[in-house]
């Protein structure tokens, strides 16, 4: 059966919450499912992301978060893809093309005029995959600066 990707729900938090655990964790974070599931409960019950379900065989193996903003300079809605993680025993099968393929489409067809990402640029397998699925990378630095203490827990990137 192949990768189907859908909309995830509030009633799939179960299924997402392992996922974006590992995701935290993949990014030097503590384990800790509570946390991720109140994350993303408020992120979903808000409105203020959307995210996407990649499933094989009618289980959950990725996801995808957005999140919305606007372009000053496009002078229009725009879309950040936050957030991608497939798990490691289901990677070849498609599943994080087809979470970008299905992020670029939800960002078109909700009339967006941009969807955006980074990435470490040492991850040279997500730059890969991103390359592939037509994406481009700009030559523009980006900063960033923790403003919690949570953050300055967070591995530094600067």
């Amino acid at each position: 059966m192949s990768v189907t990707i859908r909309r995830a729900e509030t009633h799939d938090l179960d299924a997402l919450v392992p996922l974006f655990d590992a995701y935290r964790v993949f990014y030097q974070q503590a384990s800790d499912p509570a946390r991720a599931r109140d994350f993303l409960a408020q992120r979903m019950a808000r409105q203020e992301s959307v995210v996407l379900l990649a499933q094989h065989d009618g289980d959950a193996i990725g996801f995808t978060q957005l999140f919305p903003t606007f372009s000053s300079v496009r002078t229009g809605p725009m879309w950040i893809l936050n957030d991608l993680f497939v798990d490691a025993r289901a990677r070849r099968l498609g599943a994080g093309r087809s979470l970008l393929d299905a992020a670029a489409d939800f960002a078109r067809d909700s009339g967006a005029v941009l969807i955006t990402l980074e990435t470490a640029t040492d991850n040279a397998t997500a730059r890969a995959l991103y390359r592939a699925a037509g994406w481009h990378e700009d030559a523009s630095q980006w900063y960033s600066r923790g403003l919690t203490d949570q953050a300055a827990g967070a591995k530094r990137q600067d």
